[in-house]
């Protein structure tokens, strides 16, 4: 993407991200999904609901041998246990190609929300898209 720049407007960054995301190898999803965070709770959520999330997180590596991702963007803070324990439960049901489709496009939802976010945190960096 850097090779690319700089682009007109955040609508071709983010057309040129999706693209790149679909454009990578193997190798490369399995480094991003190394480095991304399992989605977690606030420290003062219940114990239980911690437990559970563990407890679906570690069927979900098991299972894929990876950490699970989603985009929560589209629901508030409040939902976001709920959405993560649904999804996982659904996700567990794919096969392995099914579930590497479905991971790859939560990767590149990810992406698009945090190229979105930092450009909102500094309207400058607009300038050198």
């Amino acid at each position: 993407m850097a090779a690319h720049r700089p682009y007109p407007d955040l609508g071709a960054l983010l057309a040129a991200s999706d693209e790149a995301g679909y454009d990578l190898p193997p190798r490369d999803i399995a480094e991003a999904l190394a480095s991304e965070p399992a989605p977690c709770l606030h420290d003062d959520a219940p114990r239980a609901a911690h437990l559970a999330l563990r407890a679906a997180h570690a069927a979900y590596e098991s299972r894929f041998g990876h950490a699970f991702v989603i985009c929560l963007d589209a629901h508030q803070p409040s939902q976001h246990v709920d959405q993560v324990l649904a999804g996982i439960r659904v996700r567990l049901a794919h096969d392995t190609d099914e579930e590497r489709a479905v991971t790859a496009e939560e990767l590149r939802r990810l992406a698009r929300s945090r190229i979105v976010e930092l450009l909102a945190a500094d309207p400058r960096r607009q300038g050198a898209l």
